[in-house]
């Protein structure tokens, strides 16, 4: 094993186990580890011996805590997962002085607290001497401790700087990574670990989306630039009814079929729940944000329900039997996007504001995997019922998002475009977003004794799907050489028995 892989299975003990010896479960820690330093070392010299994708097997790798401990005390990991993720400077240097500032803020609290207990000890002594006439001495004793209090008020004022500036670094730093995320630079280091539908040659040479739905005359851009400017649409007729009758779809398939709770949420949110979630500090050039305040509070539009749903339990503690929640909710969704301008932005591709069905689901870390992987079938399960081809990719360390520790994208394909686009993307956060808006819950207890401390949630969300997305690739599989809209079985009784889309009179 490489020092890395060493280093990893000593934090798994370190962090996990009480015992000094390596007990069975130490020893799956460096198992787990070194199956999957293993495992994503065969991936990579078999993609680059055939130049085809495999799919990735599958492990269930302990987890670490991204916390100001582990960067004190294991920074060595933390900064293979930033260097994996193709992290700036900035971010690099932040884990060295977070580690500066932790030892600092030490110091300051033996001082503050050896202040404090001299005074403490001083303070009864001022008493005697007074009593007995003494009042030099116990001048002499209330200057000292004087000194001793401003000691320890100074030591807190610096230490609220520090945990100030502590914080805002930590702030940035992303989420670590899971073993099992290949390391590669963007997205094409991502894995290909299955598809479905794709057997046999693909269509290709279609007519794009937003060329068939403006024939048909269900889509007008123009009106929509004169309302918003760009990056706006406006649908009409049966293609307005057809992105509600995927709406519908999606939100009855998982309340009904998956045993998610429907839920419908805020549009607008305060900066807490976006710091909770991720999106803040880091990508705050991408929300829209409010000018006025919202209840006090500085707001924003929600870029996606993931941010409203996994917020509704911040703050709390759960009892463990309750887990794992799972939510379900319709939303627009909103994202200036300011990076993108001008990027692959024909059509209904990166618009301002789209529609989504979100997944979220709250769990114990012994949950997670298996949480993360059902996630993920449920949106497939969408996919296979539109009979839309697609695949499931396993993002690379370069490609992956800020909160995700471990995730997976469905790529469905489109014909007008003869490519394969991402449709709904899949994460399991593990505790990062749960220690952010500290999200708990406290395990069952087991026999007499204490009540078992908290432990942090673990979250996942996945889209089921993008319904802009969905509606484009129906838009490119479904189309007719004579220019009309076959519409997919399933959405049928939510079209009221309409078959085929037509040009609009």
């Amino acid at each position: 094993a490489d020092n890395a892989l060493l280093n990893l299975a000593l934090a798994l003990h370190r962090r996990h186990c009480a015992a000094p010896l390596p007990p069975r479960k130490c020893v799956q820690h460096l198992q787990c580890a070194a199956a999957d330093s293993r495992m994503q070392q065969q991936l990579r010299r078999s993609a680059s011996r055939t130049g085809t994708p495999h799919a990735a097997v599958e492990t269930r790798p302990a987890t670490l805590i991204l916390d100001e401990r582990l960067i004190v005390e294991e920074p060595e990991l933390v900064l293979r997962s930033l260097h994996m993720r193709r992290a700036a400077d900035e971010q690099l240097a932040a884990v060295s002085r977070i580690g500066e500032l932790t030892k600092e803020r030490a110091v300051l609290v033996e001082k503050g607290n050896a202040a404090r207990a001299q005074r403490k000890a001083l303070s009864p002594k001022i008493g005697r001497l007074m009593k007995n006439g003494e009042t030099g001495a116990a001048d002499e004793l209330k200057a000292e401790v004087a000194t001793a209090a401003a000691i320890a008020s100074a030591a807190d004022e610096q230490m609220e700087a520090i945990e100030a500036e502590r914080k805002g670094l930590f702030d940035t730093l992303p989420n670590l990574l899971d073993p099992r995320t290949p390391d590669g630079a963007d997205e094409e280091a991502n894995i290909e670990v299955s598809s479905w539908g794709c057997d046999g040659e693909l269509p290709s040479g279609r007519e794009w989306h937003d060329d068939v739905a403006s024939a048909l005359g269900g889509l007008d851009m123009e009106a929509a630039a004169k309302l918003s400017g760009s990056r706006f649409a406006v649908l009409k007729g049966s293609l307005a009814r057809l992105e509600r009758a995927l709406i519908s779809f999606f939100v009855d398939t998982h309340t009904t079929k998956h045993g998610y709770t429907e839920v419908m949420v805020p549009y607008l949110v305060g900066r807490d729940a976006l710091e909770g979630t991720g999106q803040l500090p880091k990508f705050e050039e991408d929300l829209f944000r409010l000018d006025a305040p919202l209840n006090g509070r500085q707001g924003f539009l929600i870029p996606t329900a993931e941010v409203p749903l996994t917020n509704l339990h911040a703050g709390e503690i759960i009892d463990e039997p309750t887990l794992p929640i799972a939510y379900c909710a319709f939303t627009p969704c909103f994202r200036a996007e300011a990076g993108s301008h001008g990027k692959d932005t024909r059509g209904l591709f990166r618009q301002h504001q789209f529609h989504k069905v979100e997944l979220v689901r709250i769990c114990t870390p012994e949950q997670s995997d298996a949480e993360h992987h059902a996630v993920v079938q449920h949106a497939e399960t969408c996919l296979q019922l539109l009979k839309l081809p697609y695949r499931k990719m396993r993002l690379c360390s370069g490609d992956i998002g800020f909160s995700a520790m471990h995730c997976y994208d469905l790529e469905v394909w489109l014909p007008g475009q003869g490519r394969f686009r991402e449709i709904s993307s899949v994460s399991n956060c593990g505790s990062f977003q749960a220690r952010r808006m500290s999200l708990r819950y406290r395990p069952a207890q087991e026999g007499a004794g204490k009540p078992p401390k908290p432990v942090f949630c673990h979250t996942i969300n996945g889209s089921g799907l993008a319904v802009g997305r969905t509606l484009v690739a129906i838009l490119e599989n479904y189309q007719s050489d004579d220019g009309t809209i076959e519409v997919p079985e399933v959405l049928q009784p939510y079209m009221g028995g309409l078959k085929r889309i037509l040009p609009e009179p």
